[in-house]
């Protein structure tokens, strides 16, 4: 079992957020999309987009982000907030985004992240949680389901993702779990 941390993100934390988001968003989807639409995942422009974003989000705590660390390198980050699905009740969070390196699933980091993720969203006064996912991501879809998360049938929705054109269109379902 490897040894890391898990601690609020700071603004040096961005960078390393932004590329490991875009090296597991393409690992996600490898053998979904054309490698040139994968190749998009992780190109300059794109970093630079999710930098901005990551940048603001740890600025603002919006989403809050939380990272595992390891020997000085981020392994994973989590992200999460109130749940920004319309007429939902403030007392429900969400898990934006959790990501951990490929060199180190299966070690506990995704489970620690969650760990922290929930007591964050406890202390903000949630007393559920949800989180958005691809019915294609099959290694998140057992992670959640182990961390006692449920699918609620109803919430299917289509998403486009790659290239605006000829991107893939992937349904994505609502998780959702009582925060005890």
């Amino acid at each position: 079992m490897s040894s890391f941390q898990i601690r609020p993100s700071t603004l040096r934390d961005a960078k390393a957020i932004a590329e490991l988001h875009a090296y597991a968003t393409q690992a996600t989807y490898h053998g979904l999309l054309p490698a040139d639409q994968l190749m998009n995942f992780t190109s300059a422009a794109a970093i630079e987009k999710g930098l901005a974003y990551w940048r603001e989000a740890i600025e603002y705590l919006d989403p809050q982000v939380h990272v595992a660390v390891q020997a000085g390198a981020i392994i994973g980050f989590v992200a999460f907030d109130r749940s920004r699905d319309p007429k939902t009740p403030a007392t429900t969070g969400e898990i934006w985004a959790i990501y951990v390196d490929e060199s180190h699933w299966d070690q506990g980091v995704g489970l620690a992240l969650w760990d922290a993720a929930r007591e964050g969203l406890s202390d903000e006064g949630c007393n559920k949680v949800t989180a958005w996912l691809s019915l294609h991501n099959d290694r998140a879809l057992r992670f959640f389901d182990l961390a006692g998360f449920k699918r609620e049938m109803g919430t299917a929705q289509t998403v486009t993702k790659g290239s605006a054109t000829g991107g893939l269109k992937l349904e994505e379902i609502r998780l959702k779990r009582a925060l005890d």
